[in-house]
């Protein structure tokens, strides 16, 4: 891939790829990193991605990689030291513009207070869970790109999503979420 390719490819993908960074991380400012992380990693391996693979599935899998590396990382550092200013990190998800001009004030806060309780809910599954979910739904990926980005099998995935999608439900349901 060329510096050209590249360019297409981080304009082409670079929103979806730092939704799911920031999804991922759980923060806007770490999402931010990761995704900054992520880019560094493929800018480095750019002359061995072929433009004709599918470079947002391995983008994605670079991503997961990083964030299992960081926390893994982080758990060591808490295991061996453990650092205050870290266990304070924000429990923001990201924000969605979906603002129209004509919205009042009071509906765009009741909108952006839903989405924050959902992707509360969403944030609180497991992470075998949570991480299909965000590949599928907020990178737009179809199952056998989740199944490959994951290592894991077809059936697998979608196991995994059927429990997820009824553990939401019922989490929704209990709340008196109703749409």
């Amino acid at each position: 891939m060329n510096n050209d390719e590249f360019e297409r490819f981080v304009q082409k993908f670079g929103k979806d790829i730092l939704r799911f960074c920031r999804m991922t991380a759980g923060d806007a400012e770490y999402g931010d990193e990761l995704y900054q992380d992520t880019m560094l990693k493929l800018l480095e391996k750019k002359k061995r991605l072929d433009s004709m693979q599918n470079t947002k599935s391995y983008a994605l899998s670079t991503s997961i990689y990083l964030w299992k590396n960081r926390k893994k990382k982080y758990a060591n550092r808490m295991r061996l030291v453990p650092i205050d200013s870290m266990d304070e990190m924000a429990d923001e998800g990201y924000e969605f513009s979906d603002q129209d001009n004509e919205a009042s004030p009071e509906h765009i806060v009741l909108k952006q207070n839903e989405i924050d309780m959902v992707q509360g809910i969403v944030k609180a599954l497991p992470e075998k869970y949570r991480i299909p979910i965000y590949l599928y739904y907020s990178a737009d990926m179809q199952i056998n790109e989740v199944s490959r980005i994951l290592g894991l099998p077809e059936g697998t995935v979608k196991s995994r999503m059927r429990k997820a999608k009824k553990q939401l439900k019922e989490k929704l349901e209990a709340i008196g979420y109703d749409r």
